[in-house]
């Protein structure tokens, strides 16, 4: 029996590069019960009652320290010493529910400036289980995001390109090095911001399924959009029930020691 999914959600944090742009990413706690030394997207689970959006805006306010807020007419507004979100996010990260911090401070989530890019389904071989929503955001201007220092422990910006060719090294997971495939093609973070506009009209989940292999084959996932997804692959599944314009290059992983690599499958080409 599969484990039981709970929603999620992960920021995918840009910032203008000359040229092009980067992408934040964090490093798990090595003890962490999910992706251990990984790095990551800012993100985490949901809490009861949460929507995606609101999640993914805790999320990297909590792990990252970035505040996608704004004031709020409507909430009476307390004078908080300076600097404001640096007290604000130790409260939370003290254990204070964020949306009283917020209501406290006069302040509301900005949820509008995250646009959808990917919802994956962690394979029903793992134990523990998430339903993620990825957004895309630009780093507000004169923000700086930085590690929590509790579930993540450093921090980097990197471009596409170089977190693929550094896969092994910063250990990254399936989502993350599909998701850098997908950025490597585009060249500004406007073109990213239009892309991910463009991919919330065409939503359909990936979850992965484990390529059936013959013994001392390496570890393969395989993608929806994968040809032997269906036949091939075990565990539950989503097959395309249209094909998505994204769903294109690349469609299974397979495992290379400690490495995921993201490959096409025999006999096809990584244009899709």
């Amino acid at each position: 029996m599969s484990a039981p999914l709970r929603e999620a959600a992960s920021v995918i944090l840009l910032r203008r590069a000359d040229p092009g742009f980067e992408v934040f990413l964090l490093r798990r706690h090595r003890k962490a019960s999910f992706m251990a030394s990984a790095f990551v997207f800012p993100g985490g689970g949901a809490e009861p009652g949460e929507d995606a959006r609101t999640t993914a805006a805790r999320e990297l306010f909590e792990e990252a320290g970035v505040l996608l807020g704004h004031a709020d007419a409507a909430l009476e507004a307390q004078t908080l010493e300076l600097p404001i979100q640096a007290m604000l996010r130790r409260r939370i990260l003290d254990g204070a529910d964020a949306a009283t911090v917020l209501v406290a401070a006069g302040l509301a989530w900005t949820t509008e400036v995250l646009v959808p890019w990917a919802h994956w389904i962690t394979p029903s071989i793992e134990p523990r289980r998430f339903s993620a929503r990825f957004f895309a955001c630009e780093l507000p201007n004169g923000q700086v995001p930085s590690f929590d220092a509790i579930e993540t422990v450093d921090q980097a910006w990197v471009r596409p390109r170089e977190a693929l060719e550094r896969a092994g090294e910063l250990r990254l997971p399936p989502p993350q090095i599909r998701t850098f495939w997908e950025l490597s093609q585009l060249d500004t973070v406007e073109e990213v911001l239009a892309a991910g506009r463009a991919r919330g009209e065409e939503p359909h989940p990936v979850m992965p399924r484990v390529r059936m292999a013959a013994p001392g084959e390496p570890l393969c996932l395989l993608l929806p959009w994968d040809p032997e997804y269906t036949e091939a692959g075990s565990g539950d599944a989503t097959p395309l029930a249209y094909r998505p314009r994204w769903a294109v290059g690349p469609s299974r992983f397979v495992l290379e020691g400690q490495t995921w690599r993201h490959v096409a499958a025999p006999g096809s080409t990584t244009a899709g």
